[in-house]
């Protein structure tokens, strides 16, 4: 059983806090909300695996001057003891919506050496005056306007816009393939990111990985519920002793994949 912001245990509510505190002290004035996104905003966070998903929104770009030091107090935050992967929007990026969303900075550990050879070289190739764009703010806003925590802020209806069905759709499937194509190597993941986008498009829900998982071994025929029962015992309890044969990795995608084209025909 995952856990949720509201009853989560209190070194990782206080880990979240302590970043916010951070984070609004480096920013000052232009602070106007920190809003968690995915497991821990859903009750799916395990703290042995998942990732604290966090959206900061600010009143003006940030400089990049303060960029350096979100990115030194990021290096220092995650993966102490939590990682953390966290976009910063200013309030004009989000106002007018556009796909893929502009973003200002971005941390996730996919990062952290380049930030850190950035720091450490006085360099700006990567911590610089850049504007990016990211399709995966798409889902992110998408999840925060259905199940998002504001932890503080302008709350979530005053802030976000509505981000079409078609640009969702969009974000979710650009993973979607990567998980199609990457199964054998990462099958926890994988699995549980193709049984989500299915159950959308099927039913328009918006679930966690868990609830995504419990959702398949309920509903999928019973010769893949073996494959979905070890998938979510993994994903839940971080069980190494289940091993994944290729022909079963092969046949729930496969399964996933035929009925996922048939919904998008």
């Amino acid at each position: 059983m995952g856990y949720h912001w509201r009853t989560c245990p209190s070194d990782l509510k206080d880990f979240t806090l302590n970043m916010k505190k951070g984070i609004t002290e480096i920013i000052n004035n232009d602070f106007l909300g920190f809003y968690l996104h995915g497991s821990l905003a859903m009750g799916g966070f395990n703290p042995k695996s998942s990732d604290i998903d966090v959206l900061v929104v600010t009143k003006n770009s940030v400089t990049v001057e303060t960029k350096r030091k979100l990115a030194q107090f990021l290096l220092n935050c995650s993966n102490s003891p939590f990682p953390v992967e966290i976009s910063f929007l200013t309030r004009d990026q989000l106002k007018s919506w556009q796909y893929p969303c502009p973003f200002d900075f971005h941390y996730s550990e996919f990062w952290r050496e380049r930030y850190e050879d950035d720091l450490i070289r006085g360099a700006s190739k990567y911590i610089n005056g850049d504007i990016n764009h990211d399709t995966d703010l798409a889902a992110h806003i998408t999840i925060i306007n259905h199940r998002g925590i504001c932890v503080e802020g302008v709350p979530i209806d005053e802030i976000f816009p509505s981000v079409p069905r078609s640009d969702y759709i969009s974000s979710i499937m650009g993973d979607f393939q990567d998980c199609i194509e990457n199964i054998e190597a990462h099958p926890i993941y994988c699995s549980l990111n193709l049984i989500r986008v299915y159950w959308y498009l099927k039913h328009g829900v918006i679930p966690s990985k868990q609830e995504a998982g419990n959702w398949g071994l309920k509903t999928f025929p019973q010769e893949l519920r073996i494959t979905i029962s070890k998938v979510v015992d993994c994903y839940s309890n971080e069980k190494g002793n289940n091993k994944f044969e290729k022909n079963e990795l092969l046949f729930l995608k496969n399964y996933i994949a035929d009925r996922v084209q048939s919904l998008l025909c």
